[in-house]
């Protein structure tokens, strides 16, 4: 996992010495930035934006950044990468998670107690999907058949989609019988 620390980033390239994320002008500056080192990282990579010593990010803001980098990931501009948020507090998930549902996106976060969550939208059969591969941490579409009784079908459309979302990682292995997709957590 590659941390990007968000503190260092504001410090580096507004240089107004605030520890906020706010205004709709300085999000499109920080997201540049990420943008830029994203580029960098290899295939697979997952890199977490760190929000544990900024203060607060307003909505506009957290569009400019977390929302746009969100959809521009899911329309592949980023290759196979995944972002992940984490060290969030309470008023950051919010305003957040406002500007992701107002897109219809979703991504996974990491309280500033480790523990895994989803910020924005997803259906309710995604959802308890995803909650199955976070609580096992890598599952097939046969188990995910097996456990939820599935169609074959409906399982592993339900696997594609989160990892088309970049909810889930998707690694192909060699199991008796041939290659299979596995969905793993990020």
């Amino acid at each position: 996992m590659h941390i990007y620390n968000l503190y260092k980033l504001l410090k580096e390239e507004l240089k107004n010495g605030s520890n906020d994320l706010v205004t709709r002008t300085s999000g499109p500056v920080i997201r540049e930035r990420i943008e830029k080192d994203i580029g960098k990282e290899e295939d697979g990579a997952i890199i977490a934006l760190d929000f544990s010593k900024i203060g607060i990010i307003d909505y506009s803001c957290a569009d400019e950044i977390v929302a746009k980098l969100v959809s521009r990931l899911l329309s592949n501009e980023y290759g196979d990468r995944y972002i992940v948020l984490s060290g969030l507090n309470e008023n950051q998930k919010e305003n957040i998670e406002v500007a992701l549902e107002r897109k219809d996106l979703a991504v996974m976060a990491e309280n500033r107690d480790g523990r895994k969550i989803l910020l924005g939208s997803l259906n309710n059969y995604l959802k308890e999907t995803l909650n199955l591969i976070l609580k096992k941490g890598k599952i097939t579409a046969k188990d995910l058949s097996e456990i939820m009784k599935l169609e074959a079908n409906t399982s592993g459309t339900r696997l594609l989609n989160l990892y088309k979302k970049r909810l889930v990682k998707r690694i192909d292995e060699t199991m008796p019988g041939g290659k299979v997709w596995v969905y793993e957590k990020i």
